[in-house]
């Protein structure tokens, strides 16, 4: 299993970015890359269309908004990986008006080498 973490500041607060990022239909809001989100399922499954014509479907597994995160897992994607799973997070931080957004992902290869 892989892993990855990526972090970026942000300057403004976390209820203000978490209210950008925080639906989980809203990708197309800040990501260039995800053209298009239609969610299903009783909002629990988004179905992307990606700037490339590319098609990822996600599954919403949990949901936090006193907390600011929210965990999803892969059902289909266009890339070789299995059992994958990633949480986005909205954190406070020591300064004023500035927040840290955090996103964590584990996942399988497919037909990769170590």
């Amino acid at each position: 299993m892989a892993n990855a973490i990526a972090t970026l500041e942000i300057p403004a607060s976390p209820e203000q970015v978490w209210q950008l990022i925080g639906g989980f239909d809203s990708l197309p809001d800040w990501l260039p890359f995800v053209a298009k989100s239609e969610l299903s399922e009783g909002a629990r499954v988004r179905s992307l269309i990606l700037a490339d014509g590319g098609n990822v479907v996600e599954r919403l597994e949990a949901f936090n908004q006193q907390e600011r995160t929210y965990s999803y897992s892969i059902i289909k994607a266009p890339f070789p990986i299995v059992d994958y799973l990633s949480t986005i997070t909205v954190l406070e931080t020591d300064k004023p008006n500035v927040s840290l957004v955090e996103w964590k992902g584990q996942f399988t290869p497919v037909n990769v080498s170590d």
